[in-house]
């Protein structure tokens, strides 16, 4: 039984017929409107949105109308998916004259016609040695490569009007929502853990945002987050649970495929955390071979910290999910932007490495910190989690592979 939430915040149920058809994450699905009950977790908001782009869950099939404001399913609690369709091919000839950031891929994009803006996107693609390339996404206009996602749900939230935006994050993507939402001029409070790296506070409290510093790991804020978002009125700009994120950072990948003339390199690496820029790689990987602009799918290389590790640990153990977490806080890391013990779309990036030909890759804080020191010494000042790519795939000689310098150093300073 699948369930719809529409614009007056009702709940519809669709029978078995729809919910049996829900074979892929991303696969478009329309059923038939059969009795409404009230929804919990949505608020009508005005219709301000066009088209049949829908939320979606993976899981049990619940859909949403795109113009209330909902954070998360309200039958499994698990994060949305986005139900949309490209809405038609692109070419590298159609490129030419549109705008210089990533809106010009606007016909991959859920939508259109953006207000909010700091000229986000085409960083460059830069060669570090005969195979291995770096996209500079640290030079966004808040130093990482959470702009893409936030400029997209910043502009949601403009068009849908909360009295409130609220964030959660280890540091990049609440430094990214909070300038976002002061480009768009919207009020805006960040939750972030204690030990956040000073640098990135003072920068969210520059952009005007509140800041909440929760005791504990980023699992109590995100927990902290989560409570204050079923609040009435607010837009909750979860870089994990709302799928417009996804859809931001899969620009990474049109880039790098505008860049290198219609093609892609063999391996795509990606530090993971909650794994919102390798689910955005998958999905544009997806969208371009299902247009015939590539030919092959790239593998999706996922790195994360040896010392937290549990989407790595999963895929060894060939699980479709997490494993059973072990007690006591997790290990601390270098890589704080990785540092997540239970990612909420953990099956999601599971299946993503492994349909693309993937692996998931370790490495240790020593490794970290030779990265670090080894990118700066080629010109390139990256934060710890931003050279974990780096440290785990510099040596590769066999195959073509892009790393993202997803965050300035100028974040977090040098490891100690």
């Amino acid at each position: 039984m699948s369930m719809t939430i529409n614009r007056f915040g009702f709940r519809a149920a669709h029978g078995p017929a729809d919910s049996e058809r829900l074979t892929d994450p991303w696969q478009s699905h329309k059923g038939a409107l059969t009795r409404a009950i009230p929804s919990p977790c949505s608020r009508h908001m005005p219709d301000m949105l066009t088209g049949m782009t829908m939320y979606l869950c993976p899981q049990d099939g619940t859909r949403a109308e795109t113009t209330v404001l909902t954070w998360c399913c309200p039958v499994c609690r698990g994060p949305w998916d986005l139900d949309f369709e490209v809405a038609g091919p692109l070419s590298l000839n159609s490129l030419t004259g549109r705008v210089n950031s990533l809106w010009r891929y606007e016909e991959a994009l859920p939508l259109a016609a953006p207000t909010t803006t700091l000229g986000e996107g085409r960083t460059p693609l830069v060669p570090l040695t005969g195979t291995v390339s770096a996209k500079l996404d640290f030079l966004m206009p808040t130093l990482s490569f959470k702009d893409r996602g936030a400029v997209m749900l910043a502009e949601l939230a403009r068009r849908l009007s909360p009295e409130r935006v609220i964030a959660d994050s280890s540091g990049n993507a609440g430094t990214a929502v909070a300038a976002y939402c002061a480009r768009a001029s919207l009020p805006c409070t960040v939750y972030v853990p204690e030990g956040t790296s000073p640098k990135k506070t003072e920068q969210i409290r520059a952009h005007g945002a509140r800041l909440e510093i929760v005791p504990g790991d980023r699992e109590a804020t995100a927990r902290a987050a989560r409570t204050a978002a079923d609040t009435p009125g607010t837009f909750y700009a979860s870089h994990v649970f709302n799928p417009y994120f996804l859809h931001g950072t899969k620009t990474y990948v049109y880039e790098m495929w505008e860049d290198l003339g219609g093609r892609l390199p063999d391996a795509i690496a990606v530090p993971v955390g909650n794994g919102t820029l390798l689910l955005g790689a998958a999905l544009a990987t997806a969208e371009l071979h299902a247009q015939g602009l590539i030919d092959e799918r790239p593998a999706l290389i996922a790195v994360q910290a040896e010392a937290v590790s549990p989407l790595a640990a999963a895929f060894r153990a060939e699980a479709d999910g997490l494993l059973d977490a072990p007690a006591g806080a997790a290990a601390p890391t270098l890589a704080e932007g990785i540092a997540i013990p239970r990612p909420p779309r953990a099956r999601a990036i599971l299946a993503a490495v492994r349909e693309s030909g993937g692996t998931f890759l370790t490495v240790t804080e020593d490794q970290i910190r030779t990265a670090q020191l080894d990118l700066a010494a080629r010109g390139f000042y990256v934060e710890t989690t931003g050279v974990a790519c780096w440290a785990a795939v510099g040596d590769w000689t066999d195959r073509s592979v892009v790393v993202p310098l997803c965050g300035a150093g100028l974040k977090t300073g040098l490891a100690g």
